[in-house]
């Protein structure tokens, strides 16, 4: 039998190893918490440089097309101007017979002018502020159809509401780029956009007939890149769907800064 003597250097040695255990249990533990805190702040630090390499890759996007707006609107526009000018001078010093070429010149001038205009406010922030979206739009698709790029149709259902103007511009660019591709790759013929308002969300979307492609091939892509950078921005939904001889559809889910927030 053990004497009292063992008994309590068994009891002290058992005390000893459950305050070991317990210490090393609780220093794992906090070990453990710290490196998940540091690991979640890495994180957090690398989504917060990402989002700040976006803002200012974007800002400068937007800085750009504000100054080629500007030289468009300012240069080239006033050279088309004095052009046209020009040819109403010279129109009233020729001859019957060379009239009615100086009058096609003087339209295709015109026409060039008004659409370096129309170019012009697509591509500057400050009409969009003005406009709205729905009017830029509108106004990006009525080009379309001057210029016979694309047959277009525009839908807008419910009530609209009105969205804040940096939203605003970054639906627009969106939409841009979208229209960009649509033109550039798909080979369609028809473009149509439906923007569906409920009380709190605006739903977007856009759909051409063109040949399609497949969504995996162009993942990486610096315009779908640009797309849904811009979507993460403002929290909006972004889904693109395509497929080889069946279209392109974009769908755009905006939530108002009320739904945002909760």
């Amino acid at each position: 039998m053990l004497s009292k003597e063992e008994l309590l250097l068994i009891v002290y040695f058992i005390v000893v190893i459950l305050f070991l255990v317990s210490f090393a249990i609780i220093f794992f533990i906090t070990f453990q918490k710290r490196k998940n805190k540091l690991l979640y702040e890495k994180f957090e630090a690398e989504k917060r440089y990402e989002r700040e390499l976006v803002q200012s890759k974007l800002e400068i996007q937007e800085q750009t097309l504000k100054n080629v707006s500007w030289e468009l609107h300012d240069n080239i526009g006033q050279l088309l101007s004095v052009a046209n000018m020009q040819l109403n001078i010279l129109s009233g010093a020729i001859e019957e017979p060379f009239q009615s070429n100086v009058k096609d010149i003087k339209e295709v001038v015109s026409g060039s002018l008004r659409e370096v205009r129309a170019l012009s406010r697509s591509l500057n922030n400050e009409v969009v502020e003005y406009a709205g979206l729905e009017a830029s739009v509108k106004g990006e698709l009525s080009r379309f159809e001057r210029l016979n790029i694309i047959k277009t149709s525009f839908v807008s259902i419910e009530d609209p509401f009105e969205i804040p103007q940096k939203d605003a511009i970054i639906l627009f660019r969106i939409l841009q780029e979208f229209f960009s591709n649509v033109i550039k790759h798909s080979k369609a013929s028809k473009l149509d956009v439906e923007f569906r308002y409920s009380e709190n969300e605006l739903f977007i979307n856009t759909s051409d007939n063109g040949k399609g492609f497949d969504p995996e091939e162009v993942e990486k892509s610096s315009g779908m890149f640009n797309m849904k950078s811009r979507a993460e921005l403002i929290k909006t939904d972004f889904i693109l769907n395509s497929s080889d001889g069946h279209g392109t559809s974009l769908s755009l889910r905006y939530l108002t800064k009320t739904l945002q927030n909760e």
